[in-house]
């Protein structure tokens, strides 16, 4: 393990890190569902645009949007997709036209609502814990997430009780870039007044999370195990300063950070 400085800001990945999460079974037919309705309520009802071939292309632009950003790791600086271009483009590309162009101008909250239906969320052991510390430390945390609808995420902490624990939340869709972008770590170290050179980052993969801490040349580089770490999309030569399994030793690699003499 590389001996990691002491940092002055944590910069951390949402899920994977801050929470564990899990794709609850068939949420496109309840999204499905939802959509149907919406557009029923809109007074667009076409014969051909079932529930079931609303779930269809939902499924499918799921995929498509996986390979998407398993491609949009390789270029430097990629820019984060948009609302419209989710479903007017990945879902809606067949539909007749009104019906495209609805879900177009209602892409934000449709996005709000598939993220929520989409995923169970839990904050993972030993991450309050870990907050705890930093507090002690006087070390200020801050959110650098690569998500379609970063609302999800805020209400999430809402609910929690967790806002006040962060000292800043960056999100791909509000600032318009993505990870391994290194602009979003950037981000997320100005806002809390230091540099990436001052900072650890925290991620779960590889490929966007690593790679983007070598892009912006992060003093501290963490890999965190989680569910899709080690599922790469193609092969990688970056490596982490450190990889631990879980905040515990998260918490105990700031500790011994703490312990050392500046």
């Amino acid at each position: 393990m590389t001996k990691l400085i002491r940092p002055r800001g944590l910069l951390v990945d949402f899920g994977g890190v801050i929470v564990e999460t899990a794709n609850r079974k068939d949420w496109q037919v309840g999204l499905a569902a939802f959509v149907h309705a919406q557009l029923a309520e809109a007074g667009l009802e076409f014969p051909e645009l079932t529930e079931s071939v609303i779930e269809n292309d939902i499924r499918a632009g799921g995929r498509a949007d996986s390979r998407w950003k398993d491609a949009m790791s390789r270029p430097f600086a990629p820019a984060e997709l948009k609302y419209e271009e989710f479903w007017e483009g990945f879902v809606a590309g067949d539909w007749p036209a009104a019906a495209r162009d609805h879900v177009r101008d209602n892409a934000r909250e449709l996005c709000r609502v598939m993220g929520e239906m989409k995923q169970e969320r839990v904050t993972r052991d030993g991450f309050v814990e870990f907050l705890d510390l930093a507090d002690e430390a006087s070390i200020p945390v801050a959110i650098v997430s690569n998500t379609l609808m970063g609302q999800v995420h805020r209400d999430y902490l809402t609910r929690t009780g967790l806002t006040e624990r962060f000292a800043e939340q960056i999100y791909s869709d509000e600032v318009r870039v993505r990870k391994p972008n290194p602009e979003m770590i950037h981000l997320g170290a100005r806002a809390i007044g230091e540099t990436a050179a001052t900072c650890w980052y925290v991620g779960d993969n590889f490929d966007r999370d690593v790679l983007c801490g070598v892009r912006a040349g992060v003093g501290g580089n963490i890999l965190m195990e989680a569910r899709s770490t080690y599922d790469l999309p193609y092969e990688l030569s970056v490596t982490a300063d450190a990889i631990v399994a879980d905040p515990w030793g998260l918490r105990e690699l700031l500790v011994s950070s703490l312990e050392r003499v500046a």
